[in-house]
Formats: structure tokens, C-alpha cells, sequence
């Protein structure tokens, strides 16, 4: 059967994929649109597979509110290359995971790869199909949502690398927004003292304590225990204001407090997630002069 142009036109448009890919599956189906199709899927998923054990490292965070501010999800999604993160292809496929997120109730990633996107397709069928189209692993590595009825929640994205959502005690648009952005740029650990576990706060202390005593020595003047203890506890005081959201200063108003903006707002936050692109994910250390020769060799 003879492949014609606008054959070639509708499998592009169908399957997104390139004009001599297209071409080339038409053939083998003999004109058969569906069948190529298939093939191709098939094909895809194949590709998709041998792909799956390479590091993905780069990436963007999707996230996305409902209109009547009780809602917020976010997602992350990596993959090889920022260059690929660029497309609207990938793109596309952030913003329609984090919407079935914010739309659909799923405990785990797992559960959220078989969850049907408004493509018809699930998660798992469009990633693994994203991934032969565009040549590198896509994954889709965790997410997060906060819903509260009686309160409020709010988020922030910056850059498309790291994003915050934090749920709130009253729905205040402005004043959740100031908060998430604060905790992008400042980074705290969690929300208040009472959330540092015991362990962390008595390792601290002992080391605290034992660089007092040691700077007390090396000076020649010793200090009594009672002493120690009380500068330890004080420098604790210190560490606790500056790893905890409530202690830190606000990073639009040094002047105050977290805490103290909150209490002026008859406000409080209740939790926040920060997620950043590739946090955790051991990077592969690339040579590219090594790479560039090691090609040249295999070609030679």
C-alpha cells in the first residue's frame, strides 16, 4: 500500500513522533494506522525499559491550587537533562500529573503511575511514552497535598526547582504565599521546637558543651559545669530559632519573627513540604572530554 503525506501528517499529530518514525511504522503495518500505532507504543515501552536504570537527576516541580484555596498539590518529575525539562512536551506532562494529583485521591506513586490523565492514558503508559519520544528516563519520583476544609493552604514555585506548599490554620491568600516563599529561600527544618526530636536537640548540646569546654582550655580559663550548661543552653536557644520555621527571621521583615508575623495575622501554620529538584539523587559524574573522545574512538 502506498504511504502518503497526509498518512504520515495524522500519525505525527497521533502519536507525536517523528516524520521518518512515522513513515518507517506505516510501512511495516502496510497502511494499517492502527496497527502502527500499536507498534509504536510497543516499541515505546521497549525503549522505555532499557532506559529505566539510567540517573535522573534533573527535573521540575509541578504544583497547582484549587480556586477556593483548600487544595494544593505538588509533584516532581526527573529527568537526564535540564535540555529535556525545557520542552513542552515535558512540561506538558508535569502539569497534567500534578493536576489528576490535586484532583484524585492517590496515597503513593505507585498508585498515582495507574491513575488515567485527561489523554485517556495513564501515568505510566504517557511517561513511558515520553521517554521514547524525547531519549532520556523520565521519572516520576513523589508528591505531595494538603487539603484543609475549615483552614487554609497556599504554595509557591520557584524556577520550577523548588517548590512549597504549607497548610494553614485560617485561609489567608497573601500571608500563605509570604510564608511559602519564605521557606524556599531559608530552608527550615520543620515548624516549631516541639517538632526537633529529643535525640537531635541532647546531640547538639553534647557537642555544643564539649566546644565550650575545649575553647575554655585552649584560652587557659576553665569554666565551671554549671557555667557550660548555661551557655549551652543558650547557644541551643540559638540553633533551635534558626533550623525551625516559627524561631527564624522573616525574610521580607528581619525585624520579626515567623512567629511573630503569624500571631499579628491571628494565624498559625500547621505543616509545610519543600521539595527541590534532585535532592537526594546521587548525580552521575560525567568527563565530557572523555565522552566526546571515547565517541570518536568507537567511530574511527
Amino acid at each position: 500500500m502506498k504511504i502518503t503525506a497526509p498518512m504520515v501528517k495524522e500519525l505525527r499529530e497521533r502519536t507525536g513522533s517523528g516524520m521518518m518514525e512515522c513513515k518507517k511504522n506505516l510501512t511495516e503495518a502496510n497502511g494499517d494506522m492502527e496497527l502502527a500505532i500499536e507498534n509504536m507504543r510497543k516499541s515505546g515501552l521497549a525503549k522505555a525499559d532499557k532506559k529505566a536504570g539510567r540517573v535522573a537527576a534533573e527535573g521540575a516541580i509541578g504544583i497547582k491550587a484549587s480556586d477556593d484555596g483548600k487544595t494544593v498539590a505538588m509533584v516532581e518529575i526527573n529527568s537526564e537533562t535540564d535540555f529535556v525539562v525545557k520542552s513542552e512536551d515535558f512540561k506538558g506532562f508535569v502539569d497534567e500529573v500534578v493536576a489528576v494529583v490535586l484532583t484524585n485521591d492517590v496515597k503513593n506513586v505507585e498508585q498515582l503511575s495507574e491513575t488515567v490523565l485527561a489523554n485517556g492514558e495513564t501515568v505510566e503508559i504517557t511517561r513511558r511514552a515520553l521517554i521514547a519520544k524525547v531519549g532520556e528516563n523520565i521519572s516520576l519520583r513523589r508528591f505531595e497535598k494538603y487539603s484543609n476544609v475549615d483552614g487554609g493552604t497556599a504554595c509557591y514555585l520557584h524556577g520550577g526547582k523548588i517548590a512549597v506548599i504549607i497548610e494553614t490554620a485560617k485561609n489567608d491568600a497573601e500571608l500563605g504565599k509570604d510564608i511559602a516563599m519564605h521557606v524556599a529561600a531559608v530552608n527550615p527544618l520543620c515548624v516549631s521546637d516541639a517538632d526537633v526530636a529529643p535525640e537531635v536537640i541532647e546531640k547538639e548540646k553534647e557537642i555544643i558543651s564539649g566546644r565550650i569546654k575545649a575553647e575554655a582550655e585552649e584560652s587557659g580559663k576553665a569554666k565551671p559545669a554549671d557555667i557550660i550548661e548555661k551557655m549551652a543552653t543558650g547557644r541551643i536557644k540559638k540553633f533551635l530559632s534558626e533550623i525551625t520555621l516559627l524561631g527564624q527571621k522573616f525574610i521580607k521583615d528581619d525585624k520579626m519573627t515567623v512567629e511573630a508575623l503569624l500571631k499579628s495575622k491571628d494565624n498559625a501554620v500547621i505543616r509545610f513540604t519543600r521539595f527541590e529538584v534532585g535532592e537526594g539523587i546521587e548525580k552521575e559524574e560525567v568527563d565530557f572530554a572523555e565522552e566526546v573522545r571515547a565517541q570518536a574512538s568507537a567511530s574511527a
